[in-house]
């Protein structure tokens, strides 16, 4: 029986330019499995064929909401494009990797994955996120894709530690345990998260939490 959900694919920026794709595909699954304690999943990450990584979350801003933390998380040399399709979705089988599906959320992730991939190499290099949905709500699909925009560009502009105390932060870790992290005063974690944007990527994140499911 289809149902409806948002399916995400994932795939990695200059993969074959990595030293080490083996530790890339570990921290990806393991910013995931840690983006999970935080945010709901319907479905975990899994890893499917070369490079390319699946999940399946329950609405749209579940899946916004993962994929920032995901991308803060991520060594500074890793990064991720994420193709987000929102649409009905069926299990059709059980292949080596995990589950087979199909439906209009995995044709539309896909749509989404190669959007982001084209984008990078024209006018938004800092494009990694992007979401295609149900043509009948193209206002809320719109409004959600802005977002993606700008929060990417913003990680983009993050230095390692701003991403570091942004992720904290995502996650509940109050600004005394980010400075005891980080060997810094408090003072100079809240000067960070303002002047790195981070105070505005947090706000963000707590209005999408927000949106009704």
């Amino acid at each position: 029986m289809a149902e409806t959900r948002v399916a995400l694919l994932v795939d990695i920026v200059d993969s074959r330019a990595l030293a080490d794709r083996a530790h890339a595909q570990s921290a990806i699954l393991d910013a995931f499995q840690a983006a999970a304690r935080d945010i709901p999943v319907a479905v975990p990450l899994w890893a499917t064929v070369g490079d390319e990584f699946q999940a399946v979350f329950a609405t749209a801003a579940d899946a916004a909401r993962a994929t920032a933390l995901v991308r803060l998380a991520l060594p500074i040399e890793v990064d991720c494009r994420f193709g987000l399709g929102e649409g009905d979705m069926r299990e059709v089988g059980e292949g080596d990797r995990g589950p087979i599906y199909d439906g209009s959320a995995w044709w539309r992730a896909r749509e989404a994955l190669e959007k982001v991939e084209r984008d990078q190499e024209r006018a938004a290099p800092y494009a990694r996120s992007w979401l295609v949905g149900d043509p009948a709500d193209a206002a809320q699909v719109g409004a959600l894709n802005a977002h993606l925009l700008l929060r990417d560009h913003l990680i983009d502009t993050m230095s390692p530690r701003a991403r570091r105390l942004a992720a904290g932060t995502l996650s509940g870790a109050t600004q005394s345990e980010l400075a005891a992290r980080e060997r810094i005063s408090q003072s100079a974690v809240s000067q960070n998260l303002r002047r790195s944007g981070a105070a505005a990527l947090v706000a963000a994140d707590r209005a999408l939490a927000e949106v009704p499911a």
